[in-house]
């Protein structure tokens, strides 16, 4: 019975030996036999993107061969090969379907941003005008005696009486008279008629006078447009001087709103942009007009911009000081864009989950405005991908996860900055005025190397002095490469004197 054990236990470590020397063989075959992967690879097998060294992952190569870092045949990657966590996943047609994944494509659309804004309706300014008297004189009588009485054109606001208007009139009948008797008197009658107009009387007063040939104790006062008054500044029997504003008349056929817009959209601003107002006050009824100016100004207390829209007001529903909100449409553009909840947020970017049958990956993608329920995509998708709208964090979660599994168990594994390894090997070559060494070292357990042959930089070039060929060494080894893609030994010794 003991022979039996004894019998069976030597078997099991032959097996053993054997499996760890054919592994190791196997290994030396892979990392010192030329790839076939290329030539022997059968028609209809899948073509390689590219080859890299897995030691230096960055650096791809069109065709194979032999790494020029490290003593070792480069290695094919394939499509659905390719490391990091942008591979993606794969989903089969059914598990799509138990997920309840929709998908959509990426399409140029026709987008016209529309941005929220609040304001006040204030007057047209372009729309104010004054009723003057242009001569002193006092208020004999007052046709509109109220604020914000409506009043039209020609409308007559009071009668004035002033003694140097009767005086001129006077002066100018008698120049009339003079000029009918003797010709070389009418540059008096043409002088006598400008003053009347220059101190406020009208053409068609004039002609009266001239008709009557008698002088107009009241001389009218006649409202310049169409609106309300907005300032009154005369009382009847009131004494006033010449320029006094006895009356200041707005036109409210037409207002102003003027709303203010965050900063950020101070760029999408552009004069005759289609606006849409409401009221409060006139719930359901929308008032429609454009972006006339954009103030100059920013408000540093509430970041915004101000924006005048002009809004026709036939009816006079619009009131100065209402509280307004507007819609500002920005013009239309194409853009590419996706459905809104096909975009992940992360905090630090935005992704989306590229579908390519039954793989799919996550893209990062640069977004812009939003419309209507679909996002613009500035960068990182071309029309016609489908992403993921429903279902896309489950995968995005499997796709990092994978991501995780390959950079913790890939041979490419980049080490932490500024941290060294040890390790053991034989000197095989060695070039003390370059400061360099090539050695035949084991695994370095901590870089995820396996044994092989490859030449280094040494830091401490005094130390290759007491080297040779054939030289059993300990060597601490730099955790990444410099930027030539070089690594480089900081410390260097003969095994027997470390």
């Amino acid at each position: 019975m003991k022979r039996a054990l004894a019998a069976g236990f030597v078997g099991i470590a032959v097996l053993g030996a054997g499996a760890v020397g054919g592994y190791r063989y196997a290994m030396h075959r892979m990392m010192h036999t030329p790839s076939t992967d290329a030539a022997a690879a059968p028609t209809g097998e899948r073509k390689p993107l590219y080859y890299h060294d897995p030691m230096f992952p960055q650096q791809k190569f069109d065709k194979p061969g032999k790494s020029p870092f490290m003593d070792m045949q480069l290695v094919p990657v394939y499509g659905d090969e390719k490391p990091g966590a942008d591979s993606g996943v794969t989903v089969s047609a059914r598990a799509q379907q138990n997920l309840g994944m929709r998908t959509s494509p990426a399409e140029v659309v026709e987008f016209r941003q529309e941005m929220p804004a609040v304001g006040t309706v204030q007057a047209d300014e372009r729309r104010i005008a004054r009723a003057e008297v242009r001569t002193a004189g006092w208020v004999e009588k007052l046709h509109v005696r109220a604020l914000n009485d409506p009043v039209r054109t020609g409308q007559v606001l009071a009668e004035i009486y002033s003694p140097d208007l009767v005086a001129a009139q006077e002066e100018y009948l008698l120049a009339r008279r003079m000029a009918q008797a003797n010709t070389t008197e009418e540059p008096l009658v043409r002088a006598g008629r400008r003053r009347l107009e220059s101190m406020g009387m009208r053409d068609g007063d004039i002609r009266k006078i001239e008709q009557s040939g008698t002088a107009i104790r009241r001389v009218p006062l006649v409202a310049p447009i169409s609106g309300i008054v907005s300032e009154l500044g005369v009382r009847e029997g009131a004494m006033v001087q010449a320029g006094a504003a006895a009356f200041t008349l707005t036109d409210l056929s037409s207002v102003w709103v003027v709303v203010e817009v965050p900063e950020a959209q101070g760029a999408l601003l552009r004069p005759g942009l289609r606006a849409a107002v409401s009221v409060q006050t006139l719930p359901g009824k929308a008032f429609e007009g454009k972006l006339d100016y954009v103030y100059p100004e920013l408000n540093a207390q509430t970041r915004t911009l101000k924006a005048r829209i002009m809004l026709p007001n036939p009816r006079l529903e619009l009131k100065p000081g209402m509280f307004v909100t507007a819609a500002l449409v920005s013009a239309a553009r194409k853009v590419l864009a996706v459905p809104t909840e096909a975009v992940i947020q992360t905090g630090t970017r935005n992704v989306v989950i590229v579908m390519d049958g039954e793989r799919f990956r996550p893209a990062t993608v640069k977004t812009g405005a939003e419309m209507a329920g679909r996002t613009e995509i500035l960068q990182g998708l071309k029309p016609g991908e489908r992403v993921v709208a429903s279902g896309q964090f489950l995968i995005d979660s499997e796709s990092s996860l994978k991501g995780a599994l390959d950079r913790l168990e890939g041979p490419a594994q980049t080490p932490s900055r500024g941290a060294t390894h040890p390790g053991r090997g034989r000197v095989t070559d060695i070039d003390v005025a370059k400061g360099s060494v090539e050695l035949d070292h084991e695994p370095i357990p901590s870089m995820k190397w396996p044994q092989m042959k490859m030449g280094f930089g040494v830091a401490d070039k005094a130390a290759l002095a007491k080297l040779k060929k054939g030289d059993a060494v300990e060597f601490d080894l730099r955790g990444e490469p410099d930027k030539d893609g070089n690594y480089l030994i900081e410390k260097i010794a003969p095994r027997s004197a470390k």
